[in-house]
């Protein structure tokens, strides 16, 4: 297939997971190129993103490198596949890559589970509260390019109303909740709008709060997002430059160490509940 133009984090996702069947079946480039009757330049390209792949050909490369799960090759076949431009195409050219990225992930998510200590999450703030957190930009942002990123936030809440709407789990420390972006009034507004978003039957918001006391390292907004299965699960972290993409192994099975810790701690749904009302009272 000839190169593409700037690739994605999700379609370079399909490169990285056919370098690990390679590896894991202990083949060089070049042994591997012999095996399927290629040249090791297609493969180096394709492994790195810089050429597409179809599904068959996943399949016939999956089948060489002798993978024996047939649901795994399954679902990276189907995102080989895909052709569909979703609507975060539309800020293409205006925002990073790593913004665009993150919808799309969010978009394909089967579940997604957040930790939030500093700002409530992203999927469940209100147009006040995303517009006062962007107030915090460093340089300031011109109304027009502010506008834009609301108007991204906003319109990645969809995922939430499909009809095959992720499960998301949002923990969500004290410190978020009593943070105020804005005034009272939009800090109230943004924890009635929590309130009301976690009645939603796909929507879970527990409390993490300050009696729980120290709890595991996990940054201060990460999502953990499942696919189709679990070797096709992404860790997303906020930075200073904007997302981080993690898919190692080893970092995953961290990261859902660490998650499974911090709900351990946190309130149930119903306590959360109560939590939220009684700082919307204080606010």
């Amino acid at each position: 297939m000839p190169p593409r133009k700037a690739p994605t984090a999700r379609q370079c996702r399909v490169g990285i997971e056919l370098r690990k069947m390679r590896q894991h079946a202990g083949l060089a480039l070049a042994e591997a190129a012999t095996l399927l009757g290629t040249d090791r330049t297609a493969i180096s390209n394709t492994e790195s993103g810089r050429f597409g792949v179809s599904a068959d050909r996943v399949r016939t490369w999956a089948g060489g490198y002798g993978c024996p799960d047939s649901a795994y090759v399954e679902a990276l076949a189907a995102m080989a596949e895909e052709r569909v431009k979703g609507w975060w195409e539309e800020y293409r050219g205006e925002f990073t890559s790593g913004a665009l990225d993150l919808a799309e992930l969010e978009h394909h998510a089967v579940g997604i589970r957040s930790m939030q200590v500093i700002y409530q999450p992203g999927l469940l703030q209100n147009e006040d509260y995303a517009n006062a957190v962007f107030d915090q930009a460093v340089p300031q942002l011109i109304p027009a390019r502010r506008r834009r990123l609301i108007s991204h936030r906003l319109r990645r809440r969809d995922v939430l109303d499909r009809v095959d709407a992720p499960v998301c789990t949002f923990l969500i420390h004290e410190t978020a909740l009593r943070m105020v972006f804005g005034n009272s009034r939009v800090a109230r507004g943004q924890l009635d709008h929590l309130l009301r978003e976690s009645e939603r039957e796909n929507v879970v918001v527990k409390v993490v709060p300050f009696a729980a006391g120290g709890f595991p390292e996990t940054g201060s907004a990460t999502q953990y997002v499942y696919g189709p299965v679990p070797q096709l699960d992404t860790v997303q972290m906020d930075t200073a430059t904007g997302p981080a993409f993690l898919d190692a192994e080893t970092r995953l099975v961290n990261y859902r160490a660490a998650l499974d810790r911090v709900e351990e701690l946190s309130l149930g749904r119903g306590e959360s509940r109560d939590f939220i009302r009684k700082v919307a009272q204080q606010v």
